[in-house]
């Protein structure tokens, strides 16, 4: 790993009172966010190589590390088209089924967007057209929203095994470290040596 000098800045700053060796607190947050675990699981698999981390700490570290990796390889992100496909998901929190929509802000706005029937998504896209002047031609199309479908239900599978959320707060930012290990491993950001890299080694790159 590199020197706190040398790290982005971002992750830096979130780092910079960490009580546990960077590789340690990386390699929870990559493991959580790749695989179907639990921050108990990860305390455990931990303890095993020699490491005694409480899995509330790692959970702490992972809410404060995922978000910031996400925004760091959201600007990776290999370039999007103008057609874009919206969908909503639904998740455990605190004992209660609550919907996530999810939103990017980096990439423009699109020409055209293509949902499924629901009714909040339609209204919720219109009244972004009447309220900013625009004109996203909407579509409404059950088979041509399935490839974003496949993405929730792979980030699902790693979401379901750990039986909810604590907060809605929390929720978002781990399940934006979530999506952003599976954006990796879908070969869809830009590897920063320009050469082909694993998957494991792109999430670490910002603190090597």
């Amino acid at each position: 790993m590199t020197t706190a000098a040398m790290m982005i800045p971002e992750l830096r700053k979130v780092l910079k009172r960490l009580h546990y060796p960077l590789q340690v607190m990386l390699v929870c947050a990559r493991w959580y966010a790749a695989y179907p675990l639990s921050f108990r699981h990860l305390e455990e698999m931990m303890q095993e190589r020699g490491v005694f981390v409480d899995h509330s700490t790692v959970h702490r570290r992972a809410v404060k590390i995922l978000p910031v990796m996400a925004l760091i390889f959201r600007r990776r992100k290999l370039p999007v088209g103008t057609s874009w496909r919206m969908d909503e998901t639904y998740i455990k929190v605190a004992g209660q089924w609550k919907y996530l929509y999810r939103a990017i802000k980096l990439h423009g706005l699109p020409d055209k967007i293509t949902i499924d029937k629901s009714g909040a998504n339609t209204a919720a896209i219109k009244s972004v057209n009447t309220d900013a002047c625009l004109d996203i031609e909407l579509r409404q199309s059950k088979y041509l929203n399935n490839l974003i479908e496949q993405d929730h239900r792979a980030v699902k599978r790693i979401t379901d095994p750990m039986l909810g959320f604590k907060s809605f707060r929390s929720a978002q930012k781990l399940i934006a470290g979530i999506e952003t290990m599976h954006m990796i491993k879908k070969g869809q950001s830009l590897c920063p040596t320009g050469q082909p890299m694993s998957a494991a080694h792109q999430f670490y790159s910002p603190a090597v």
